[in-house]
């Protein structure tokens, strides 16, 4: 798992974090939140819209809101490859 998230994280992607406030289906006076997080692309984060189109398919309680960050986790400059390590004592 770990390999895949830093070979998304060098492709462009960032931890995409969305909390989702939905309706209870019984008690529609009712909000309940939910958290997802997945790697995405921003500006169009198209993992998150569909996440979003697959909830107001499949989940009987509709949305509310939805509010999302967006961190890149690895920046230009801030990764570099290291051939070899120097210990001191």
């Amino acid at each position: 798992m770990k390999g895949r998230e830093t070979e998304l994280m060098l492709k462009g992607y960032g931890l995409t974090t969305a909390e989702m406030f939905y309706r209870m289906p019984d008690a529609k006076n009712v909000l309940n939140s939910f958290v997802w997080q997945e790697y995405d692309l921003a500006p169009d984060y198209p993992k998150l819209f569909d996440f979003i189109e697959f909830w107001q398919r499949e989940i009987e309680g509709p949305l509310h809101s939805v509010r999302f960050t967006h961190r890149k986790l690895i920046r230009a400059g801030e990764w570099r490859h290291v051939v070899k390590e120097l210990r001191y004592h």
